[in-house]
């Protein structure tokens, strides 16, 4: 394939992206996420604190996640989060909650795992909806109402939860939650399984509805006399749903204190006004941005704007994409880290233009300069990006809170940057340098230099 072919290859990878880019980005107020300080809503950071004489570990800090993530989904409150932000903390945010005061007071409560024999909940209809399985009909846990039910255990006796496969060979490879408990519960749950466990009067067995929070997590029913406290759940898990489980299990076994280390209430007006102020912001930059470029480089400025108007739409269509799948939501900070990539990205452009023009001054021809000194320029570009992009590695792995917004979007717009640096921006000086520039050198602002013949 000649440079030529390449040249419009690559010019027409760009274009492909960009469209697909808009396809999916348009129309942007609906299809990228608003984060909590831009909707308004209710942001804590949590830091957990060990029971004494215990160290804190990531498993403990799952328990914790655990914990909150059933409290969070209690509440109803759409696009909510639970993220784990360093070694001890955990970043909640609620967009949208009308009662901060009651969010807040549910958060504050300790997870509640007890263990209930369902033939004792007095509430029929739950009974009911238990014997046909442990979730409603929408998929989500049944959840027992207050005062229809009591534990005969709670999750302080059990001290390993685990995910393993079946011993039985007739069930051979099936997904199994492990769990073992201290003296106290083995005993009761010695006594409990041998009332419950298949028998003349009852060939089924009776169930035993796992509670946390009110919600039921499984409702196993009873197969033999469990003596010594090591229990089998079984039944169709995926490998994702019983890590859940035995998550749930292990929840009650090493409590964890949360404390509220930052919250934050933002409402909806404020939130809506920083967004308007932060796009002027970025609207304002763009235009001097652009204005500068068309005036100190002429033609070649103004193709820096169709390189901006490419990355940005790049940009936005990866977010809306990340957006759709949960993985974004669009901070005040994450404007900030998409401002300062605009300067990047015409950073990458003024690299370009100006090696050119350095290398028609050195009196090559213009094709022969375009071609060597966009190379050598987006070389030098990757190696200034790089540095910028691992500092916004560190942050984002570092940092908690919405730091790490403005830190996703500045790796995100570097990436983004170079792509069309490389696919667009290059190929169309190149192309320019092979025909207008030559018959035209002034309108780029180019002296010297030979046309090709």
């Amino acid at each position: 394939m000649d440079p030529k072919q390449k040249n419009v290859l690559s010019l027409a990878a760009a274009l492909v992206l960009v469209a697909l880019a808009w396809w999916q980005f348009w129309p942007p107020n609906t299809k990228i996420t608003q984060g909590l300080d831009i909707k308004g809503g209710l942001s804590v950071i949590l830091t957990a604190k060990p029971a004494e004489g215990q160290a804190l570990d990531a498993q403990m800090m799952g328990r914790a996640e655990t914990i909150i993530t059933n409290r969070v989904n209690g509440l109803g409150v759409s696009e909510a989060s639970v993220q784990r932000q360093g070694n001890d903390s955990i970043l909640v945010q609620l967009p949208g909650v009308k009662n901060a005061e009651e969010a807040q007071a549910a958060l504050k409560q300790t997870g509640q795992l007890e263990f209930v024999e369902v033939a004792t909940i007095t509430d029929t209809e739950t009974v009911a909806a238990l014997r046909a399985g442990d979730r409603d009909t929408e998929g989500n846990p049944i959840k027992l109402k207050s005062g229809t039910y009591k534990p005969f255990l709670t999750g302080e006796v059990i001290t390993r939860a685990s995910v393993g496969t079946t011993a039985d060979p007739l069930k051979q490879g099936q997904i199994t939650v492990n769990l073992e408990m201290n003296r106290k519960g083995s005993d009761i749950w010695r006594e409990t399984t041998q009332r419950l466990a298949p028998g003349p009067a009852n060939p089924n067995g009776e169930q035993v509805a796992i509670v946390l929070d009110g919600l039921v997590q499984s409702a196993p029913y009873v197969q033999s006399v469990i003596p010594d406290g090591r229990t089998e759940i079984t039944g169709s898990f995926t490998p994702e749903e019983a890590k859940r489980l035995a998550a749930v299990l292990q929840a009650g076994a090493l409590p964890v204190t949360l404390e509220f280390s930052e919250t934050r209430v933002v409402g909806p007006t404020l939130g809506q006004d920083s967004l308007r102020q932060g796009l002027y912001a970025a609207m304002v930059g763009l235009a001097l941005v652009g204005a500068f470029m068309a005036v100190y480089y002429r033609g070649l400025g103004v193709l820096s704007w169709f390189s901006i108007a490419c990355f940005a739409s790049l940009f936005l269509g990866i977010l809306a994409v990340l957006s759709r799948v949960g993985a974004f939501a669009l901070s005040l900070p994450g404007i900030a880290g998409m401002v300062l990539t605009i300067g990047l990205a015409a950073d990458s452009s003024i690299l370009m233009f100006e090696r050119f023009r350095e290398e028609v001054r050195m009196g090559k021809t213009y094709r022969s300069a375009a071609r060597s000194g966009t190379r050598h320029a987006i070389g030098t570009s990757v190696d200034a990006d790089l540095v910028t992009f691992v500092s916004a590695l560190a942050i984002y792995l570092i940092a908690i809170g919405p730091v790490r917004g403005f830190a996703f979007t500045l790796m995100l717009g570097i990436a983004c940057d170079l792509t069309i640096a490389i696919l667009f921006t290059r190929a169309s000086i190149v192309f320019l340098s092979e025909s207008v520039v030559q018959k035209a050198p002034w309108l780029f602002g180019m002296r010297g230099g030979d046309a090709d013949v």
